[in-house]
């Protein structure tokens, strides 16, 4: 029939009783992740003020549904808007290596604004999740997305536009006609630019949010009988013919349905480009083995995959100087720095950003293309850190990075991670509810309940009050 049948059957058909029993448990506690990073974001990324008046201005915050975090109501389009942009905007959320992309911004946030449309329960939620999830990855391995990265694309953005069609089509009980409708007007809508590196622009994390509406609005225009373009993906004019040189189609269709790309999806432990994690890990290793103290270091050597060096490497003098948090998460010296000098690297570290120790420390930071780590890519995406100190050279060679698949963190570690972030807005106590919710949403008739256990109850100040 063709790819954008096979993928449009697919979604429409998945059931949660008939998935694997550890997807379903995956992918709770990656709705927990993405979660607590919008609640945070909503708190305090730097984007949120502006991306809020607009979206008030834009008539997107007069409506019945949630924002994590947020006591006001909005939209269902702004709702999609907001939560997918802050679950990205500390780039905190999810990974998918293969495709070089972040699934769950895009498709958890659509899921849930359609969820509210259509007071569907949890489990259909859920259930719709998971088909975002392989839509979005499926369709970045057909790119591939390397090739869609080398011609400026951002692939969260582009796929996840899709993943989020699936998602909310899913919701809503679309047949595979209808799904297949949904894609072929999300692939009017899906675009993404990797420019925001020249500037450090909130355009990366604008971009994600406007890909779980886009998904959204293709989703509701389809179910409302609108026609849109067939063959979305393989056609002579689709998605992977105009958005990469070389495109593998069958690429996006192996196992599906049995082996799921959802599984291969890894969380973050610093809120930092997924690329400079394996290095984080080494340098924090080194740090504590040999007592490495900043004045001491003479140099520093961060050995990346051709992919990492040029997020977080090149140009050398621009990733020595970040200007702002932007700068930083895609800056391999800045993190590198961090983990050395200070021991951590987590959302707090970008105050030091004009540090003059760890900025002294970042002149002697050097990432290179190490053909060792390349030969691990994309099935890992390892580092390596040499550090040359008191006449000495110490390294560490990370392959399976903290909260890669392999290397999976557990349901303790992900909530201790969702409290760090959550507790500042929500409350100690309302942010476990919410973190016990979030984790049981497939038992819940509808989703409302837990957007409501997102709303602060404490006295904070939010971004953009």
């Amino acid at each position: 029939m063709g790819l954008t049948a096979d993928l449009s059957r697919f979604a429409a058909a998945i059931r949660l009783e008939r998935l694997p029993p550890t997807v379903v448990a995956r992918a709770r506690l990656l709705v927990l992740d993405l979660i607590g990073n919008i609640v945070r974001a909503r708190h305090d990324a730097e984007s949120t003020p502006a991306l809020l008046a607009a979206s008030r201005a834009l008539g997107l915050a007069a409506g019945n549904a949630g924002v994590f975090g947020d006591s006001a109501r909005y939209t269902p389009a702004g709702a999609a808007l907001l939560n997918g942009a802050l679950g990205h905007s500390l780039d905190f959320d999810d990974t998918h290596a293969a495709g070089s992309l972040h699934p769950g911004a895009p498709v958890i946030p659509a899921a849930l604004a359609a969820a509210e449309m259509a007071g569907a329960s949890g489990a259909e939620t859920l259930a719709a999740i998971i088909a975002g999830y392989e839509i979005t990855c499926r369709i970045a391995l057909a790119l591939p997305a390397g090739a869609h990265y080398d011609r400026g694309f951002h692939p969260t953005a582009t796929c996840g536009a899709f993943g989020a069609a699936a998602a909310a089509a899913r919701v809503f009980g679309l047949d595979a006609h209808g799904v297949a409708s949904a894609f072929g007007i999300a692939l009017s809508q899906c675009a993404g630019s990797l420019q925001f590196l020249a500037n450090g622009a909130w355009t990366k994390r604008f971009q994600v949010g406007w890909a779980a509406m886009a998904g959204l609005s293709a989703a509701t225009l389809a179910r409302e009988g609108f026609k849109g373009a067939a063959e979305a993906f393989e056609g002579k004019h689709g998605f992977l013919a105009a958005y990469a040189p070389a495109p593998d189609p069958a690429r996006a269709l192996t196992g599906l349905g049995e082996a799921f790309e959802l599984m291969q999806t890894a969380v973050k432990p610093y809120p930092s480009c997924r690329y400079g994690h394996a290095g984080i890990d080494a340098a924090l290793a080194l740090r504590a083995k040999y007592g490495l103290k900043p004045a001491d270091i003479e140099a520093v050597t961060l050995g990346l995959p051709r992919a990492g060096m040029l997020l977080i490497g090149a140009p050398l003098e621009k990733k020595r100087d970040p200007q702002n948090v932007v700068d930083g998460q895609f800056s391999g010296p800045f993190v590198i720095a961090c983990a050395l000098a200070r021991g951590e690297m987590g959302w707090d570290s970008y105050r030091f950003l004009d540090d003059p120790e760890i900025r002294a420390l970042m002149a002697r930071v050097t990432p290179v293309e190490d053909p060792e780590i390349e030969a691990e890519f994309p099935r890992f995406m390892a580092g390596r850190v040499t550090v040359s100190a008191g006449g000495r050279a110490y390294s560490e060679k990370i392959v399976i990075a903290r909260g890669e698949p392999e290397n999976f963190p557990t349901e303790a570690d992900l909530r201790a991670k969702f409290a760090g972030l959550a507790d500042a807005v929500l409350g100690a106590e309302r942010a476990a509810r919410l973190a016990d919710a979030a984790l049981a949403i497939d038992s819940a008739g509808e989703v409302a309940g837990l957007m409501r256990l997102a709303s602060p109850l404490m006295a904070a100040r939010l971004a953009g009050e």
